[in-house]
């Protein structure tokens, strides 16, 4: 048996119920970090909360060498850890119908992700959002400002009257520089300023999950001179607001009203 097991969001004990007991019965368990990370807990706080010893795999080592993940659990009960909700990569996907190929049984065990918690801090409705899309580094992509396809879906998605929800990018084990790097929510929105539009209404969602859980609306120009403090960051631009919407964006968010005004329908 191969059960794919989300962390959620924050740190050791964002796990489920379910997910705990599954890991606690396990023969062995892997992991991988470089989707997403729990900014919250090392991988020695997971073990110690789970008395487990934990395998992390690299990249490579689950897309491109998975066997000693798939060998184990032809034999055993095996568990496969991530951050946020372990399906929501197409990664870990393809992992499952490896292991079905191989006549492996596989089950998922959900948890809270980053898009459910950008919804239920923010107050917009988590219907209303369209195509998310990942803002990477410049230097990752090989350009200045922002790739064409970002601006594209945020554009897309407003015509339609949708919000836009931007993964900011992460680096792990990073072969450019040293050490990890994590996207600000301040220096994503200082890059749609200064190549897209800086009137434009975004919110900022820092540490979902964590007891100190930041949300913060403004303009794209006036967000980018905040410190939002330590990761991890999201940044939604809305698209149409609903009045409910607007009144949690002003009430939460603390979105100045006449930057909400020219949003809400």
């Amino acid at each position: 048996m191969l059960t794919f097991v989300g962390l959620g969001l924050y740190d050791e004990e964002s796990i489920t119920v379910e997910g705990r007991e599954a890991v606690r019965e396990a023969d062995r368990a892997f992991a991988e970090f470089y989707t997403s990370h729990l900014v919250g807990a090392t991988v020695a706080d997971l073990e110690a909360y789970h008395d487990t010893t934990i395998e992390v795999r690299d990249r490579e080592g689950v897309e491109q060498t998975p066997d000693p993940i798939l060998d184990a659990a032809e034999s055993e009960d095996v568990v496969f850890l991530t951050a946020g909700d372990t399906m929501i990569s197409t990664t870990h996907v393809d992992l499952r119908l490896r292991a079905h190929d191989r006549g492996i049984d596989t089950r998922v065990i959900h948890a809270p992700t980053a898009e459910s918690a950008a919804s239920s801090l923010t107050g917009l409705q988590n219907y209303r959002f369209g195509k998310a899309t990942t803002l990477p580094f410049e230097w990752v992509h090989g350009a200045d400002g922002v790739p064409g396809s970002v601006v594209d879906t945020i554009e897309d998605n407003r015509e339609r009257g949708l919000h836009t929800l931007c993964y900011l990018d992460i680096k792990v084990d990073n072969p450019y520089r040293e050490g990890d790097d994590y996207m600000t929510a301040s220096h994503a929105a200082g890059l749609l300023a200064d190549h897209w539009n800086p009137d434009a209404l975004g919110v900022v969602v820092a540490r979902a999950g964590a007891p100190d859980a930041l949300v913060a609306a403004d303009t794209l120009g006036a967000l980018a001179g905040r410190d939002f403090g330590d990761p991890l960051h999201l940044l939604v631009i809305p698209g149409d607001l609903h009045h409910v919407e607007a009144d949690a964006l002003t009430g939460l968010a603390g979105a100045p009203e006449k930057v909400v005004e020219e949003r809400t329908v």
